[in-house]
């Protein structure tokens, strides 16, 4: 039997997106869920205008009843809206129809699009930030637990990609929870300030004057406790700051996970093995391989959340009372930069949740360069001894000879006449080496 062709307004399924498909903030900024904010808009503005008296409450009621996103068609709405450049108008005109002849004529009353529209999209972004805000919460948990069980295992610090001084897992575990934590207290002052849009066809609200209106601010209040937005001072047709915000900490999570991700990336190459996904995926090709995946799909997101981002803070250079293009320009960047970085955010919980974490490795690879991880402890150690000058020579010496002769950097240094006194199985414990991570991971994990 042959397979029918796809429809051209079948939903986004994901295919080439496995960092958001089948994941919440996927099903939460979808057309269907952008359909159900566009009518929530709807409605909750005539039942604002009813409570204030400027409606009857059974149109009110009719409209409500009538915003059920199962009655509307999606891929109608679709084929009409290049004609208006948006959705809104021929969903109003469904709406309306929807509502019947005697409260139709309540439908969007003293509106713009531009009102319903963004209105819509900080709903769409309200309840995308929910399971995001969960993803960051179960990641910032699993860390704490990481933090606090290795707080004392001992792994090479490194710098510009080389060996630098030991450090403790317990410390870099805090620092990944310290950005997840940055990133959820970004979001959720932003989730909380997310705004209704209402403003009339040049932000000054005459319409809803003419229908009977006498206080702008009362009207918006009421509109926003309805629609269970934030009511803003002004009208922000051509002031997008709210849409900025939403890409600045969306961005930002996007990078805080990313920073988790490119370390766990690094840390689990092969010749360095000190972690490992729980669950590594395959290869199509190697049957051996554990791949990464979750740290690749977070390290993908990281690299595509600016670009979007950037899309979004163009949108601030905004011409006129309403613009041509730039608040357009903004819906597909926006629920790609939401199902992106709240898909990622899935991800990286259960990154944390199963990641594996292997001490012997670690310590077993602070012996990479003979004891040269202890150089600058050396340092500090043999300078009164030796005075500042002839510690650095000879340091320098002996770490050359430890590089290509085959000793330790300790072994030579034990053959020195003038430092028989010095205790350097103490100087090159690595346990005693890394100076106040113990505490400072304690202080990290304070923070709540």
């Amino acid at each position: 039997m042959k397979t029918p062709p796809p429809s051209p307004h079948a939903g986004d399924a994901g295919l080439l997106a496995p960092a958001w498909s089948l994941s919440d903030a996927a099903s939460e900024t979808g057309d269907h869920a952008y359909l159900r904010a566009l009518l929530d808009a709807e409605a909750a503005l005539t039942r604002a205008q009813a409570a204030l008296g400027l409606a009857p409450a059974e149109a009110a009621a009719a409209v409500t009843r009538a915003a059920v996103p199962a009655n509307f068609d999606i891929g109608s709405l679709a084929a009409r809206a290049p004609a208006g450049g948006n959705p809104v108008i021929p969903l109003v005109a469904d709406l309306t129809a929807a509502a019947g002849a005697e409260f139709g004529p309540y439908v969007h009353r003293g509106a713009t699009s531009q009102d319903i529209m963004d209105t819509a999209t900080m709903l769409v972004a309200l309840r995308a930030l929910a399971p995001l805000l969960d993803g960051l919460a179960r990641t910032e948990r699993a860390l704490a637990a990481l933090a606090a069980e290795h707080r004392d295992t001992v792994l090479p610090g490194r710098t510009l990609t080389q060996h630098a001084v030991p450090t403790t897992f317990g410390l870099k575990a805090a620092g990944w929870r310290a950005l997840i934590l940055d990133a959820r207290d970004r979001t959720a002052r932003v989730r909380d300030s997310l705004p209704v849009q209402l403003g009339g066809a040049a932000g000054t609200l005459a319409a809803f004057q003419a229908y009977g209106a006498v206080d702008a601010a009362a009207l918006t209040e009421a509109y926003a406790r309805e629609v269970g937005l934030v009511a803003p001072v002004l009208p922000w047709h051509a002031l997008r700051a709210p849409v900025a915000d939403l890409a600045g900490c969306l961005a930002f999570t996007a990078g805080a996970l990313g920073k988790f991700a490119a370390d766990v990336l690094t840390l689990s190459r092969t010749e360095v093995g000190e972690l490992s996904e729980g669950r590594g995926g395959g290869s199509s090709a190697m049957p051996h391989k554990a791949n990464p995946v979750r740290s690749t799909l977070l390290a993908a997101a990281a690299r595509r959340a600016p670009q979007l981002a950037a899309t979004l803070y163009g949108g601030l250079a905004a011409e006129d009372e309403r613009p041509a293009g730039a608040w357009h320009a903004e819906w597909e960047p926006l629920r790609d930069l939401l199902r992106l970085v709240g898909g990622a955010a899935g991800h990286a919980a259960a990154l944390a949740e199963g990641l594996t974490v292997h001490p012997g490795r670690m310590r077993a690879n602070l012996g990479a360069t003979r004891g040269l991880i202890f150089s600058e402890r050396l340092s500090a150690a043999l300078a009164p001894v030796l005075g500042r000058s002839r510690a650095r020579e000879l340091l320098t010496s002996l770490a050359g000879r430890a590089l290509t002769g085959g000793r330790s950097l300790p072994e030579l240094l034990s053959e020195e006449p003038e430092l028989q006194d010095l205790d350097l199985d103490d100087l090159t414990d690595p346990e005693r080496c890394t100076g106040f991570a113990g505490s400072l991971t304690d202080r990290a994990l304070e923070r709540r």
